[in-house]
């Protein structure tokens, strides 16, 4: 069994929820640090500068390890974690996912702003495309040309991509590969004569 995927968004997906008057606007979008969710906060606020709130949640990291909710001044607990809630139920991290709420005179409870942000995320979520992806790591070897054949044998039957290589007295490349195939490439590569790793495996 693989250990080494995550899930995350590939494209936006948008959608609208609406409840007695009021009109939730959710956008979902991949994200990649925070700066990333910090700009893309501002946008909307921006945006949509007339709206009564907009709430968000965030997911980073390949454990989803790094996250916040804001409620942006719904009553605490009935906007941010609801959102949050979707972004665990679909199983996703490096994603942002924003609601906007135009206020249409009837209030909802806490119980109806719940469900409507949490129906708002899984509306927007559920519009985005879900991908799974692979945790790679990266290191270098060195090594002769001469056994140039050799290393190349032994990185396509794992599957492993050559990122960078350079030549000069002996052949350098940086190699990829999936994190949980990367025992079995080093234990072949050190197979090869005089190869010599450059950095630690990351």
């Amino acid at each position: 069994m693989q250990t080494d995927t995550y899930k995350t968004i590939g494209a936006n997906g948008e959608g609208v929820y609406k409840e007695k008057g009021s009109k939730f606007l959710a956008f979902a979008m991949p994200v990649f640090s925070v700066d990333d969710v910090k700009a893309l906060i501002e946008h909307y606020r921006k945006t949509y500068y007339d709206a009564r709130h907009v709430c968000f949640a965030y997911s980073l990291g390949l454990l989803r390890e790094e996250y916040r909710v804001s409620d942006d001044g719904e009553p605490s607990g009935t906007a941010g974690r609801p959102i949050f809630g979707q972004i665990n139920a679909f199983g996703l991290t490096n994603i942002l996912v924003i609601v906007v709420r135009y206020f249409g005179g009837v209030l909802l409870g806490t119980g109806g702003l719940v469900t409507a942000y949490k129906s708002a995320a899984a509306i927007a979520i559920g519009a985005a495309e879900i991908i799974e992806k692979t945790i790679d790591i990266d290191f270098k070897v060195q090594f002769e040309v001469r056994f140039m054949n050799e290393v190349m044998r032994i990185v396509k039957s794992l599957g492993a991509q050559v990122v960078e290589q350079q030549y000069e007295m002996d052949c350098m490349m940086r190699l990829r590969i999936r994190k949980d195939d990367a025992g079995r490439l080093t234990d072949a590569l050190r197979k090869v004569e005089n190869l010599q790793f450059i950095d630690d495996v990351k």
